[in-house]
């Protein structure tokens, strides 16, 4: 089994900045793409920003300039830097990773972590 745990969510002004952190532990081998999604109430999850394990990046255009997203492949462990915060990046956001859970088994499966709630708000 596989566990992806964020953190590091929580209010902030506009304009302000927040840094989420999500690690991943258990049965892992490898690990290939990693990404953060966004939920806002009563709306679809959407996707925030991916990072394959190559460092390959890709941003949603309206968090281009705002977001880094980035891995440590050693660590296991994914983040999101945010700056520049908006009310409109208020959302559940969640940690996704490709996981291959072991040598004698070449597939990936995708897991999720249970959200950390991020508010933008004076």
């Amino acid at each position: 089994q596989v566990h992806l745990v964020e953190s590091g969510g929580g209010l902030v002004q506009p304009g302000g900045s927040l840094r989420l952190a999500c690690a991943a532990s258990g049965s892992i081998f490898r690990i290939n793409n990693m990404g953060w999604y966004r939920q806002a109430p009563g709306k679809q999850r959407e996707l925030v920003a991916t990072v394959t394990s190559g460092n390959t990046t890709n941003y949603r255009g309206s968090v281009k300039g705002r977001f880094t997203i980035s891995r440590d492949n050693a660590k296991n462990t994914l983040s999101l830097q945010m700056n520049s915060l908006k009310p409109e990046d208020t959302a559940v956001y969640y940690c996704n990773a490709d996981v291959r859970t072991d040598s004698r088994d070449s597939r990936y499966y995708n897991y999720w972590g249970q959200g950390t709630q991020v508010t933008v708000s004076p």
